[in-house]
């Protein structure tokens, strides 16, 4: 008895001495963080301009560097490169990433936009859903228009076999609509409000429900490491998105200059974008369950995976204290 004691006291002391580095590890200190700015997420762009992160980070010895996210697929691979800590997205396309393994968090929400729409020419015959059968369609996989596009043909007895997938970058599937190298896009804000408004393009189907709510992802070691950072960039993101909702054409200005939009164009877009709401909060769940069981059903997620698990993992309500009251 004696010698077994002694054998489970040194086993126990082997066991804590090795999970002591875990238990007691302290996160490395931060002394810069990378955020994404993106033409469908304006707030970013009055963040970028005011430089309040840089303010409200300098007196911990913490810097700010941004770099442009094309999309949402692209903002996935710096989230999981690494390169940035803090990206936005879609709602769905974070939902696709945490299923794929990206270890990200949804911690504040930018907007609500209606963003996509299926597109096509002004000149083109196309006016439904059912006339997409055989066409070739631009969309960049991963994005909430990728997922618009899949729930549309799926609404409409059709799926992504049925057409010919063309896979472009937005701003390129926007190009390739207007020189008639594809019969319809899937079309995101504001390249799809440059296309309506300078080239004729028309929006033959929207459904401003299927759009998901546009997200600010962290990535999950990162947020539970240093929650003082996370809670710091959403009190200036509510600061850039308050001084949004009260100051418009300044907002409109914003987009103009860092996209090189017409004003009638950042207009356009801006009324199809509701910043009122940027709480992780039931809403934002529902519509991106919706679009998750909706993905399923069309075989893009796979049967066995609990899709309302997932969403209840890659939302993170926690911060809402730095909320705006």
């Amino acid at each position: 008895m004696i010698t077994l004691s002694r054998r489970l006291l040194l086993a126990g002391s082997i066991v804590v001495a090795a999970l002591a580095p875990a238990l007691g590890r302290a996160a490395d200190p931060v002394s810069g963080i990378t955020l994404d700015w993106a033409y469908y997420n304006p707030v970013s762009l009055v963040l970028k301009d005011k430089g309040w992160l840089e303010e409200a980070l300098k007196p911990q010895g913490v810097s700010v560097t941004w770099v442009q996210s094309a999309g949402s697929n692209k903002a996935i691979e710096f989230l999981n490169s690494g390169s940035v800590q803090f990206g936005s997205t879609a709602g769905a396309a974070a939902l696709l990433a945490r299923v794929n393994g990206s270890p990200i968090k949804a911690v504040y929400s930018y907007s609500r936009p209606e963003w996509t729409a299926l597109v096509t020419n002004g000149d083109s015959p196309i006016q439904s859903v059912e006339e997409l059968k055989g066409k070739r369609v631009a969309v960049t996989r991963g994005t909430d228009p990728y997922i618009f596009l899949l729930r549309a043909l799926a609404d409409h007895g059709l799926a992504e076999q049925d057409i010919e997938v063309v896979l472009l970058q937005h701003a390129d599937g926007r190009n390739a609509l207007i020189g008639h190298q594809v019969d319809a896009w899937a079309g995101l804000d504001p390249m799809m409000a440059q296309a309506e408004l300078e080239q004729g393009a028309r929006l033959f189907y929207r459904k401003p429900e299927l759009n998901t709510y546009g997200v600010l992802n962290v990535n999950e070691q990162f947020a539970a490491d240093h929650p003082e950072i996370v809670e710091a960039v959403i009190r200036a993101y509510e600061q850039a998105r308050t001084y949004a909702l009260a100051h418009p054409d300044e907002l409109r200005a914003a987009l103009v200059q860092a996209a090189g939009l017409t004003d009638a164009a950042a207009a356009k877009q801006l009324e199809r974008t509701d910043l009122s709401g940027p709480a992780i909060d039931a809403p934002k769940r529902d519509t991106i369950l919706a679009a998750g069981l909706a993905l399923q059903k069309a075989g893009v997620i796979e049967a066995s995976v609990d899709v309302a698990a997932t969403v209840d993992a890659l939302l993170d309500a926690r911060f809402k204290t730095a909320l705006a009251q």
